[in-house]
């Protein structure tokens, strides 16, 4: 069975042309409901360049699916089998501000767009530097 992945290296993802923000902001709950960006800023946040993009998006997708830990393996094969949206289509770059850094290991961190760090991640050379995708159409 083939597998897709979302995984990038020495990479940066900028927010989207229309990302409504200036600065990076929290993704807000909705109600007691963590949305996936919450749950995607929370987990990246917490432990920079600790987890890979595959690594996010099947732990959340498995996680909000409650599919046990024992059947994680099987499942990560099944769902990595098609396509998935990668990062640049995530809620954080396109709506809240954060642009995301992938380090040579293709482990990320989230840098909020009117910092320091960001700017210099946009303009570094060593790096490939994508947009994210856009929230509506031209």
């Amino acid at each position: 069975m083939k597998t897709h992945s979302t995984n990038y290296v020495n990479t940066f993802i900028l927010i989207a042309d229309d990302c409504p923000v200036t600065k990076g902001e929290w993704p807000p709950e909705k109600g007691d409901t963590k949305t996936i960006a919450n749950l995607q800023f929370e987990k990246i946040l917490k432990e920079p360049y600790r987890f890979t993009s595959d690594e996010i998006i099947f732990d959340i997708f498995a996680t909000r699916s409650d599919i046990p830990k024992k059947e994680w393996a099987a499942a990560k094969e099944q769902f990595f089998s098609k396509g998935q949206p990668c990062l640049r289509s995530s809620p954080l770059p396109k709506r809240y501000g954060w642009g995301i850094h992938y380090n040579e290991e293709g482990r990320m961190a989230l840098y909020p767009c009117e910092s320091k760090e960001y700017k210099a991640f946009s303009k570094d050379k060593t790096l490939k530097v994508i947009k994210a995708m856009r929230s509506s159409k031209k």
